[in-house]
């Protein structure tokens, strides 16, 4: 009988590593290997393999003894990873004094660090070879691999031109930038002589960006001479040019070469590539505390003004490196593929911050997932061998609609793990994401998290080896992150099977610290709705097995493709327009885009406006004023708006009205004219669109 098991047992070992070698020579057995496959990182050895600092606390047997430690001793879990994970020039003395009701958060105080050494030379000691980044271009086939030596020395260049520009550190630089190796210098330039940087993406329109170069007082912004994106020039330069005329703070423009085209200079411009050429190949980095601003980014806020929020040296780069690490089962020599814009939180932390500071090859990629065909994304899986992909679910669901045959065509063996990121992920989606794309090899890590918080903090893994993974559902807290759902009231849920608002009620390294300027303003969004805990503004549900699934946004935030846009910030612009009183706009559901925008317009007396003359008047100035992505997809003329009587419109109603639920509106009692309920609901959407 031994001999028979033996040989049964050797059969069953070739069979499960030829499957693993060469997985598309059994799909048809791929669904039975996906637990060990999304367990390989640690199930094969200790748990100091997979995080060595374990060896701290004998307590923890598994990961979830890990994550019970670190929200139970976040002391000595954050303290004992920042001493290991970070090089620092200064130790620190204290590993946080962090108190939410009083709007307080610092962490590793006394410390003091370089981000760009943390990201650049402590690797080039080791590895100075290794490809640090692969530039995507928007030319397919046409990608650009830079070293970790030709990234510190690009960086030190260009921190040296700054300097000599008269950038100081606390200074904010805006970069305007397209995904570009020059982009990431320019971000870690900043970082190496503690400046503060704000990127902004390189859709925004010409006023958007004047506004962020006004409230963040930039006197310097970086940009290109021309983008590419999906075979298309965007003019950049003229962007700039157009908003630096709102800006008389800016004191000079650098200018990159993207493309060969020449365009006219003004007294502000400075080539930039010129001007490094003529700088040192070193440059000193500034030791940086550890609660020093490292950069802004602005978010759509529901007042209409954009909020930059501040994120600081240590914790962010710290939670960034430990997210990309642990979430994607990030290994030595993987080539880690997030296809989102450095102008977002996403290409911040899992483009440049997170990958570099572990080490790793990242991938940026600056074309569209249809440029020059569907099968752009997989195409470039296959030639650059992608481990890790990392896209929105609009995405996903945009390729869904062209079949399977654009991605089967290409090998995408290489891949490992499969991650969605800024809305979530609808069940079909992620089962054709994990079906087709992933050959259901793949575990799929729907993410959730916030430009607020820094990095993913809800997410499928890391988890116990073997665990389920549900669609379309973020399940698991990550380390150091404690959800709480309360309920309207302010109550503390403590039972499964409830819904309300995600709040975490303790703080953690990589969230934001303030709104730039407007401390205030922070503490009434994030901190006082609920006192003690940081509230997200979305919903969630938490399952009968202690899983949470995001609900969507309780506040008036519309998020299309991906990218938060305020209603109030819309509302400003359309209300702007000679012929319109007042308007209203909500998000409802879009088959691609998540979410798309939809706006009611009261039109002023004695307009001669038709509403296909004012939609596309609105649609132009709304592309031009904010970005093309902000456009709403219908227009509807109603002569009154549903409001209370206190005049506060009830947007939940005209929700209600545009995703055909008329007969479900719920408590009416403060509505004061029913009659504008029939007005907007007598025409359905179908009938009443303007769609760009």
């Amino acid at each position: 009988a031994w001999p028979l098991k033996l040989i049964c047992c050797t059969v069953t070992m070739a069979w499960l590593l030829t499957r693993a070698c060469c997985p598309r020579a059994f799909p048809w057995a791929s669904r039975c290997l996906c637990g060990l496959v999304s367990a390989r990182s640690w199930s094969q050895g200790p748990l100091t393999a997979y995080m060595p600092e374990a060896a701290s606390f004998p307590e923890a047997q598994d990961h979830q003894g890990l994550y019970k430690t670190s929200v139970e001793q976040g002391d000595a879990f954050w303290g004992a990873l920042a001493r290991s994970r970070l090089s620092w020039i200064t130790p620190f003395h204290s590993v946080q004094d962090c108190d939410l009701r009083q709007g307080r958060a610092a962490w590793f105080l006394g410390g003091q660090l370089n981000v760009a050494v943390n990201c650049l030379d402590r690797h080039v000691h080791v590895a100075p070879d290794k490809v640090a980044l692969i530039w995507e271009k928007d030319e397919p086939g046409e990608e650009v691999r830079v070293t970790y030596r030709s990234l510190l020395e690009l960086t030190c260049r260009l921190s040296n031109t700054l300097k000599r520009q008269g950038v100081k550190p606390g200074d904010r630089v805006t970069i305007y930038m397209p995904p570009c190796p020059l982009a990431v210098a320019s971000m870690l330039a900043c970082a190496r002589i503690g400046a503060v940087h704000a990127v902004v993406f390189a859709g925004f329109s010409a006023e958007s960006l004047a506004d962020r170069i006004r409230d963040a007082q930039s006197e310097t912004v970086i940009t290109v001479n021309q983008g590419l994106r999906g075979g298309k020039v965007v003019e950049l330069k003229k962007t700039v040019d157009q908003a630096v005329k709102q800006c008389p703070g800016v004191k000079r423009v650098l200018v990159s070469m993207r493309t060969d085209s020449q365009l006219p200079m003004t007294a502000l411009d400075v080539l930039l590539e010129e001007e490094m050429k003529k700088e040192d190949a070193y440059c000193e980095p500034v030791a940086m505390d550890s609660e020093d601003m490292l950069f802004l980014l602005y978010t759509s806020g529901s007042t209409g003004k954009p909020k930059g929020l501040v994120h600081s040296q240590a914790g962010y780069l710290l939670f960034a490196a430990l997210t990309h690490k642990y979430v994607f089962d990030y290994q030595d020599r993987d080539v880690f593929g997030c296809v989102a814009d450095i102008g977002w939180i996403t290409g911040h932390s899992y483009v440049v911050y997170g990958p570099l500071c572990n080490g790793g090859t990242t991938v940026l990629f600056e074309s569209t997932p249809v440029h020059p065909n569907p099968g752009r994304y997989w195409e470039t899986v296959e030639r650059l061998k992608i481990n890790q992909f990392y896209g929105a679910p609009t995405a996903i669901r945009l390729l869904l609609r062209y079949g399977d045959e654009w991605v089967k065509k290409y090998d995408r063996s290489s891949l490992k793990v499969l991650g969605s990121v800024g809305e979530p992920i609808n069940k079909e989606a992620w089962e054709w994401y994990f079906r087709v794309v992933g050959e259901t090899r793949c575990p799929v890590v729907d993410t959730w998290w916030q430009t607020e918080t820094g990095g993913i903090c809800i997410s499928p893994r890391p988890s116990n080896p073997g665990d389920e993974i549900l669609p379309g559902m973020a399940m698991r807290p990550f380390f150091g992150i404690s959800p709480s759902v309360l309920d309207d009231k302010g109550n503390v849920l403590l039972e499964n099977n409830v819904s309300g608002a995600l709040c975490i009620s303790q703080a953690w390294p990589g969230m934001a610290r303030t709104i730039y300027k407007d401390h205030k303003r922070f503490v009434e969004t994030y901190l006082a709705p609920y006192p003690g805990f940081f509230f997200t503004g979305d919903g969630v549900y938490r399952t009968s097995e202690g899983y949470y699934q995001l609900t969507g946004r309780l506040d008036d935030i519309i998020n299309i493709s991906g990218h938060r846009l305020g209603t109030a910030e819309v509302e400003d612009v359309v209300n702007h327009h000679v012929a319109v009183a007042e308007s209203a706009v909500i998000g409802y559901p879009h088959e691609i885009k998540g979410e798309g925008a939809y706006v009611f317009i009261v039109l002023k007396k004695d307009s001669k406006y038709t509403e296909e003359t004012l939609a596309a008047e609105l649609q132009e100035l709304i592309s031009k004023k904010i970005a093309k992505y902000a456009v709403p997809e219908y227009i509807q003329v109603t002569h009154r708006l549903p409001k209370t009587r206190s005049g506060k419109i009830m947007r939940r109603v005209l929700r209600k009205i545009v995703e055909n639920k008329a007969g479900e509106l719920g408590d009416l009692t403060t509505l004061d004219d029913r009659e504008a309920v029939q007005f907007c609901s007598t025409r359905g959407r179908a009938a009443s669109k303007a769609q760009t």
